[in-house]
């Protein structure tokens, strides 16, 4: 039986880092697909844990080698999920949650059948504002997300789920429920 994979979006800065990491915490076996950026790393994030950070000229490289299933600019910098990490671990048998913004999601949508698509808002726009600026991102940045966050928002939309991150503990319980209920499928388990 293969995997199920579960792509996970949401305005910048509306905690789904949090609750995805939370989440791998309580399903060990689940596998992170660990995108790759041109974006230098903030002081916290680890290469190899938290994105591969590549180059320019290397990022530009693997699009040319069909390295992606999907890739993006999002501020000036490349992002892009690899087809062949997330195929193996499908293979496997292995379930696999991917963080990508709602361009790319729909990309993988139209490419790829089968997945979950779980969106996360934030309680408000103030809230997302004072995580934005938890984060130290500087002034100019956090207009463009919370302009970009508008746009994105809509994209819920086509989404299976919507997690409203209010409280941490309850939008990693809605994750898991979510996860469970679809691992719960009858046509997964009998075919």
């Amino acid at each position: 039986m293969t995997g199920l994979f579960i792509v996970i979006s949401a305005p910048s800065g509306a905690g789904k880092t949090s609750i995805y990491r939370e989440f791998l915490k309580i399903y060990q076996e689940v596998k992170f697909s660990i995108s790759h950026t041109t974006r230098p790393p903030r002081p916290d994030e680890v290469d190899g844990r938290d994105y591969y950070f590549v180059s320019d000229e290397i990022f530009r490289q693997l699009i040319d080698q069909g390295e992606f299933i999907e890739w993006e600019e999002n501020f000036g910098y490349l992002y892009g999920t690899s087809v062949r990490i997330v195929n193996a671990f499908l293979k496997e048998g292995r379930d696999v949650l991917l963080d990508i913004d709602t361009r790319g999601a729909k990309r993988v949508k139209n490419g790829m059948a089968g997945g979950i698509y779980v969106f996360v808002l934030p309680a408000s726009s103030a809230q997302l504002e004072n995580r934005l600026l938890a984060r130290g991102d500087n002034p100019i940045q956090i207009k463009e997300r919370l302009a970009r966050a508008a746009a994105e928002t809509a994209e819920a939309a086509w989404y299976d789920y919507v997690i409203i991150n209010e409280h941490l503990p309850l939008a990693v319980d809605s994750l898991c429920a979510i996860y469970l209920a679809e691992k719960s499928r009858r046509d997964r388990i009998i075919r």
